[in-house]
């Protein structure tokens, strides 16, 4: 019985289910099939629980199938790093012809992050996409790609993953990067071509509600400064608690500000869930005031989005759009300078809408300008040192200078951000710092992978005798972007 299930569609017994914590993780739910009709099981279950001797774990898993909720990975041997994930890239591959409970269809297989996570996620595909490449598989790295454009084409936009309770949000656009990714693979500028009018269908996404838009105020993801300027920001059409976290978002939104839902849930696009990057006091998830903020990550990323529209309109011989896409980057570029830059700590920072002023957060997305060459070699150097004398602890970059037990915090080392930063350096010729943050990193993975046979999440980055944790979940092992950044730093 396959047809596309809205956690809306069963929302009392969800909310009974994910308040009684039926399950461990609150994931299991969202990705459960049901195995009759939706009327039939609300009906049923409406009858059924005023009953004295009604069990809602008995019913829940006689009316769902739930089955691959979880990815194991068993070894009976202890391979070599590079051949276990060669084999994992294989283990971690999923279809989805077909529309199945919350999970979308997608056209072509892909590769999965693991663990808990059993669908396709959007900026973790690109990290994926390194490792593929390294790997040879091209076929795998196309069929990524065209997973995201159906989605774009067919949604308008690539969802933080693919199921229904995620039609709400994006993650980092990161399309145009896998572009150039396949382009540097295959050398065929004709993708730049066949893709164009789906890098269009992004932009326009993430710059819905631009036009007419007035001074100091923001619609969706973009936001106009008191100056005039148009930024972007993450957000979230929903202000609702988030399926996949639901009893955590109740819990958390007692005594927070307004809006705490779509607080919660924009900052889950940014990919950063979650972080003190989006406390107005630094500290605690219930003051998250990210609407309030246009991030310098994403601002830089729509800049690549706005260079490759320009390229693939000039290889069209479209010169107006061309000019216009050129136009809009260059007047980005300037932005990012001017909102971004902040000259006392010799770092780029998020920029607040309300209080027009950088944030105080110190965090490793600051390396975002130097990965995609917009950076000054005066600014690049700055932020080098600041990366050394902060971000740079023994087992890798870690994403904040703060501890307060969230996941995206010091002293945490994830994956993209060792490749950015690796690749950041290089681009500015900080050879040294390039090697030191690869070393230290790709020693962290291999020391891991050699007590516990897995590749995880994330790591700690500063006690390298222990697995990293913080969060709303254990740490995962697979794991997709660790396999693709620890293949792609050994083969440079």
């Amino acid at each position: 019985m396959n047809k596309q299930l809205y956690i809306h569609e069963i929302q009392a017994l969800f909310d009974d289910v994910q308040r009684s914590e039926v399950f461990e993780d609150q994931k299991m739910m969202t990705d459960a099939v049901p195995l009759f009709p939706v009327e039939e099981i609300n009906a049923k279950y409406e009858a059924e629980k005023q009953s004295e001797n009604f069990n809602l774990k008995e019913f829940v898993l006689s009316n769902f199938h739930f089955l691959g909720a979880k990815i194991l990975i068993q070894r009976e041997n202890h391979l070599p790093i590079e051949e276990h994930i060669e084999k994992l890239w294989d283990e971690l591959t999923r279809t989805a012809y077909e529309e199945k409970g919350t999970l979308l269809k997608l056209p072509k297989p892909y590769v999965v992050p693991g663990g808990r996570f059993n669908e396709f996620f959007y900026w973790d595909s690109y990290y994926i996409m390194l490792g593929l490449q390294i790997s040879g598989r091209v076929e795998m790295m196309e069929n990524i790609i065209e997973n995201c454009y159906y989605l774009i084409q067919n949604v308008g936009f690539v969802p933080n993953a693919s199921r229904t309770h995620f039609l709400s949000r994006s993650q980092p656009p990161y399309f145009s990067l896998m572009l150039d990714l396949l382009f540097e693979t295959t050398k065929d500028e004709n993708i730049y071509i066949k893709y164009h009018n789906t890098l269009e269908k992004e932009y326009a996404f993430w710059m819905n509600g631009a036009e007419g838009l007035e001074y100091g105020s923001a619609v969706n993801r973009v936001v106009k400064t008191i100056h005039g300027d148009v930024l972007n920001r993450y957000y979230d059409t929903e202000n609702i608690p988030r399926p996949e976290s639901y009893l955590i978002d109740i819990e958390d939104s007692e005594n927070a500000g307004e809006e705490f839902y779509r607080n919660i849930r924009s900052a889950c696009e940014s990919g950063w869930d979650f972080s003190s990057r989006w406390f107005a006091d630094g500290e605690h998830i219930q003051t998250i005031e990210t609407l309030n903020l246009a991030e310098v990550d994403l601002n830089c990323l729509l800049w690549h989005l706005e260079k490759t529209l320009a390229k693939s309109s000039s290889l069209q011989k479209l010169n107006e759009k061309e000019f216009d896409y050129s136009e809009r980057a260059a007047k980005r570029r300037q932005m990012i300078d001017q909102y971004f830059w902040d000259e006392t700590s010799g770092t780029y920072k998020d920029y607040h809408i309300q209080k027009n002023t950088n944030t105080a957060s110190e965090h490793i997305a600051a390396l975002y300008p130097l990965f995609l060459k917009i950076a000054s070699e005066d600014q690049a150097k700055a932020v080098a040192k600041n990366i050394e004398e902060k971000f740079l602890y023994q087992g890798g970059l870690v994403t904040t200078t703060k501890n307060t037990g969230q996941q995206w915090d010091f002293p945490n080392a994830w994956a993209p951000y060792q490749w950015l930063g690796y690749q950041s350096m290089k681009n500015y010729g900080f050879d040294d710092l390039a090697e030191k943050i690869k070393n230290n990193w790709c020693s962290n993975v291999e020391r891991v992978y050699k007590n516990t046979g897995k590749l995880m999440e994330k790591y700690n980055a500063l006690d390298i005798e222990t697995v990293a944790g913080g969060g709303e979940y254990p740490n995962q092992d697979g794991f997709g972007w660790t396999n693709g950044v620890y293949l792609k730093l050994k083969k440079n």
